[in-house]
């Protein structure tokens, strides 16, 4: 059987045009093909069941349907991947308006983003028994979330963002308790990993002007990272990988650290990313219906959009894109009629790693 190319592969799935396959130049997201991944998120905010709770028992008091605790993020299996959905359904609404699924997607968000809702989620967080519900994957989510919405100019983002506005609040409020008390990092390749938790905040941050939540973070990174040197990213990936906490960690440390410090400071960590011909082997999922060994497509995009992230701001480091590429072009295919394990969650990865790929 012939092999592909990254760029073939790209045409094949209407990413890139005839032209870009010809010079293996980048991909971009277009209104052909955010109408089929708007479809995933779709599917999955208001669907209730399978679901994965992950709270704590205070009492008998309790125990709920889920939507009764989670009225907003109920769906796509698990509390972060609705939040993370419904970035999804933001992010390609405020980029293609005209979309097919543009009014269905519309009214998902009017059914669901309300006050009363938004309400709802924040008094859930507000509990001392749920101070580490979500923590930090799902908080970093639901701040990204935010930020599209104070971005997006529609005058339904303005109602949502005031929806959001008392949940968002706590969130912030957990992050400015929880990271001075933080003594070390967490830096597996799952929901708990602490370089890819700060990095979506540190970007709300800056965006929105919180400058204590800001000086936060850069502070915290500092301490954590700024002495790592030789990433073993040969380890990588573990099992049930869906970051890599090698890339992670520079895409951090990008955000925070001023330029001339930060390519000091990646010479020290992953040396070998300077070589053009720096080779990564992709992530490859045996069993596409377990929902923790499909985490490795994941592992593809959210490397992929590391990559592009370094490769788009450093001239030096742009041989880095073609194995972005590759990785991007290894997941993609799999996401449209993918089983629920992974059709819940994936697309937002990859919208993040082609929104990324295009980034200046």
């Amino acid at each position: 059987m012939k092999k592909l190319t990254t760029a073939a592969l790209l045409l094949s799935f209407g990413l890139i045009g005839q032209a870009q396959a010809n010079t293996e130049s980048a991909h971009q997201l277009k209104l052909a093909e955010a109408d089929k991944l708007i479809t995933l998120p779709l599917h999955c905010v208001e669907t209730p069941y399978p679901y994965k709770t992950g709270i704590v028992l205070g009492s008998a008091e309790d125990l709920k349907e889920p939507s009764q605790h989670h009225p907003i993020f109920y769906g796509c299996f698990d509390w972060h991947s609705a939040a993370h959905g419904y970035w999804s359904l933001v992010t390609l609404l405020r980029q293609f308006p005209d979309m097919a699924h543009a009014e269905q997607a519309r009214e998902v968000l009017k059914r669901n983003l309300t006050k009363e809702n938004g309400l709802r989620e924040a008094e859930f967080f507000s509990k001392d028994i749920n101070k580490a519900f979500e923590r930090t994957y799902g908080w970093a989510w639901l701040l990204k979330l935010a930020d599209e919405l104070e971005a997006w100019d529609d005058p339904m983002a303005v109602e949502f963002s005031a929806n959001l506005q008392p949940l968002v609040d706590v969130i912030v409020q957990r992050y400015m308790e929880f990271l001075p008390q933080l003594v070390y990092p967490v830096r597996v390749g799952e929901h708990s990993n602490t370089a890819f938790g700060l990095s979506f905040a540190y970007d709300y941050a800056v965006n929105n002007e919180l400058t204590e939540l800001e000086k936060l973070i850069e502070t915290r990174a500092r301490t954590y990272f700024m002495s790592d040197k030789n990433c073993p990213i040969s380890w990588e990936p573990s099992g049930y990988d869906f970051i890599s906490p090698c890339l992670e960690e520079i895409g951090l440390m990008q955000r925070v650290l001023p330029k001339k410090e930060f390519l000091a400071w990646l010479s020290d960590f992953m040396p070998q990313l300077a070589d053009k011909n720096y080779q990564l082997e992709v992530g490859k999922v045996s069993d596409r219906s377990d929902g923790k060994l499909v985490h490795l497509d994941g592992l593809n995009f959210s490397r992929a959009w590391n990559l592009y992230a370094l490769a788009n701001a450093y001239p030096q480091y742009a041989h880095l894109r073609a194995l972005a590429d590759k990785h991007f072009a290894h997941s993609y295919p799999n996401l449209i009629g993918d089983s629920y394990e992974g059709g819940h969650w994936l697309g937002s990865f990859a919208i993040q790693a082609l929104n990324q790929s295009q980034a200046k």
